[in-house]
């Protein structure tokens, strides 16, 4: 199994704060060569007229030095996770959780927008210190 990223915890409690109940830690996918592994899986239940939401979420923390490659690493794993969940949990959608900081600099770059809307990603926007959710991007 893969290494926790290191604001993992934060993204997991930013969720419980927001409503959400943690149903994977981390949430398992399966392929030929053995097994790849989503951070979180969490679900959210709504009043009795609407059906339960669930989430998949992937933790970035982008604290190395290249943002443009760990925005390329992450990019890779999301399309692979995306892929592989619509297979085995096709009632999951999968999130791509990323820091403020970093949404405010290199996300909002017109290469990153790009990527974005090409690649419908879903983005999680979390402030670290307060261990908040600051926006759904979907």
């Amino acid at each position: 199994m893969s290494r926790k990223d290191a604001f993992h915890d934060v993204v997991r409690h930013a969720l419980e704060k927001d409503g959400w109940t943690i149903t994977h830690d981390p949430l398992i996918l399966r392929y030929e060569l053995g097994n790849l592994y989503i951070d979180l899986g969490a679900e959210k239940v709504f009043a009795a007229e609407r059906a339960g939401q669930k989430i998949a979420v992937e933790v970035k923390s982008f604290l190395k030095n290249s943002a443009v490659s760990e925005f390329h690493t992450a990019l890779g794993q999301f399309i692979s996770y995306r892929i592989l969940l619509a297979e085995q949990y096709p009632e999951y959608v999968l999130y791509l959780a990323v820091p403020m900081d970093t949404y405010t600099s290199f996300f909002a770059t017109q290469l990153a927008q790009g990527i974005i809307l090409s690649q419908q990603l879903k983005l999680i926007v979390y402030k670290p210190q307060q261990e908040v959710i600051e926006q759904w991007l979907t």
